[in-house]
């Protein structure tokens, strides 16, 4: 569906104890979109801001599922922090309370994002290397790629089920160059550390 880059390739030990595979998980976009059920600006930022955040934390060495915490600036049903919070599970495997509790003390998953209400303001994201207790905070903004004036013209045409073929085609067309553009920019203009 999307271009294979960027990727995100991880160890999971968890994966590997259970002989789910010894071999690194590597995630696209695709899968992204896949567990969201739709590609938009922000399902982007977030597989973005996740890339950003493990290369940061992980300079030398691969990432590790299950290694990471995860500081949300806000509640859980607060805007786009559901679908953002999705994706960053799907990468780090860091889970709020439906997490998986472990097998003992080892592999917990559980209570490893946590939401902060009180944080709205700073619309940052804080990643922590659990294993090191390095940190790093980011900030997802796609503002340096505005949505196509075509968007805002075709979108209620196809919420009412008035638009023809060819205006659904070119919304879709739009709409999807829009969240190309800031895939193949890579965070770039988009993710910033703070």
């Amino acid at each position: 569906m999307f271009p294979k880059t960027p990727a995100i390739t991880c160890y999971d030990p968890l994966a590997d104890f259970l002989g789910a595979g010894g071999a690194p998980f590597t995630y696209t976009f695709d899968d992204a979109v896949k567990l969201s059920g739709h590609a938009c600006p922000t399902i982007a930022g977030a597989f973005l801001m996740a890339k950003r955040a493990l290369e940061l934390l992980y300079p030398d060495t691969m990432p590790q599922r299950g290694d990471i915490a995860i500081t949300v600036p806000d509640s859980v049903d607060a805007g786009v922090i559901g679908p953002i919070t999705q994706i960053l599970t799907l990468v780090t495997g860091a889970a709020a309370n439906n997490g998986f509790k472990g097998l003992g003390d080892h592999f917990n998953r559980m209570n490893l994002m946590r939401f902060r209400e009180e944080a709205a303001m700073s619309q940052s994201f804080l990643f922590e290397r659990l294993s090191t207790g390095k940190q790093v905070r980011l900030q997802y903004n796609p503002h340096a790629f505005p949505p196509s004036p075509k968007i805002a013209e075709l979108l209620p045409l196809l919420l009412a089920d008035r638009a023809t073929t060819a205006q659904k085609l070119e919304f879709a067309r739009v709409w999807r160059q829009r969240v190309l553009d800031i895939l193949q920019d890579g965070g770039t203009h988009t993710v910033f550390q703070v």
